[in-house]
């Protein structure tokens, strides 16, 4: 049964984010810190990583599972590297710090990766790849996913997750181009969002371990997700796993803690920012205006029969955006309800 919708401005769902936060003990600034990148999440239409995973933290944090009050440290930093730890913080927080330094790297250097470990869910992969686009930089973000929700190609053990990259290139009059995808047909975010909803999964998204379509929601657990491109998706699971898992000393394969499962074991996340700074390479304006020359190559080819039109990684992601800061984001019935009790067990205004 599908639900009805109310929309929220961003600001509102921001500030209600926030005051969440500091009801469970973080600090005033850490909190609006998180809640602008998760309102953000909302506001750019990843439903499954906005305020859906605000109880989902809460409930972490109330088990001890997450730390309000990280210190984060430096274990190795070189010129154009570092290596942070992020003593259990909020991976928002995490990945903000990380990508600040990223940047800040990559304007001597040219270009910069800096890795994490010991951080938590940080929402969609775009939020950190997109952060660079303001500096005339790329990025390039990847994660190892919260679960394992994937096993290895031909096997049925879940020893991979969805493992996240995300890739954003500034663009001049167009939008930038944000490529932002799991390794997994589907994210199970939209897993989680479509059982709170109600509605069914497109069949692809899941099998259960006899090999057949998995199309319940709430049958996730009986089966896993099916990567991209069979074997080639499996296959860049793997690879990403390793870059932000266990080059940084992160969770990877069996040592992936189930976070939608267990709210108190550590679960030791690791990610990867890139910043590459395009006036290392050529004039960013240059740059921009080639990017937006491949928009209009692109969007000219001949549409085969049955298609509409083409477009571009990013564009609709900046139609959502812009809808959504004029008329508000949307806010099922369901997830309205879980988050006006979730604001009386906290004692805060309501949404």
């Amino acid at each position: 049964m599908n639900s009805q919708i109310s929309k929220v401005s961003y600001p509102d769902l921001s500030q209600f984010i926030a005051r969440s936060f500091v009801a469970c003990g973080m600090s005033k600034p850490d909190a609006e810190k998180a809640a602008n990148l998760m309102a953000k999440a909302d506001l750019m239409g990843q439903d499954g990583h906005g305020v859906f995973r605000l109880p989902q933290y809460v409930k972490r944090i109330a088990a001890g599972g997450l730390n309000v009050s990280p210190a984060f440290s430096t274990i190795e930093d070189r010129a154009a590297t570092a290596l942070i730890d992020g003593d259990n913080g909020l991976g928002h927080l995490v990945m903000r710090h990380a990508t600040e330094l990223a940047m800040k790297k990559a304007k001597t250097t040219g270009v910069a990766w800096v890795g994490a470990r010991y951080s938590n869910h940080a929402g969609p992969a775009s939020l950190y790849a997109m952060m660079p686009l303001e500096h005339d930089m790329i990025g390039i973000y990847v994660a190892v996913g919260s679960a394992n929700h994937l096993p290895p190609w031909g096997g049925t053990e879940m020893l991979l997750s969805t493992n996240p990259i995300a890739v954003a290139i500034p663009s001049g009059t167009h939008p930038p181009i944000i490529l932002d995808m799991a390794t997994t047909v589907a994210a199970y975010g939209k897993v989680k969002t479509a059982a709170q909803r109600g509605e069914e999964m497109p069949v692809g998204w899941m099998i259960d371990r006899d090999g057949k379509p998995l199309t319940d929601p709430k049958r996730a657990s009986e089966g896993f997700l099916l990567p991209i491109g069979g074997p080639k998706g499996y296959g860049l699971a793997l690879i990403f796993g390793i870059l932000a898992g266990t080059l940084n000393g992160a969770a990877f394969g069996r040592d992936v803690v189930d976070f939608n499962a267990d709210s108190e074991t550590v679960t030791n996340t690791g990610h990867f920012i890139i910043a590459l700074d395009i006036k290392a390479f050529t004039d960013p304006d240059s740059f921009k205006a080639g990017i937006d020359e491949i928009w209009e190559q692109m969007k000219s080819s001949p549409l085969l029969p049955g298609a509409s039109e083409i477009r571009l990684p990013g564009e609709r992601l900046a139609q959502v955006m812009k809808q959504r800061t004029e008329e508000g984001i949307p806010i099922p019935d369901q997830l309205r309800s879980v988050l006006n009790n979730l604001a009386v067990d906290l004692e805060v205004a309501p949404l």
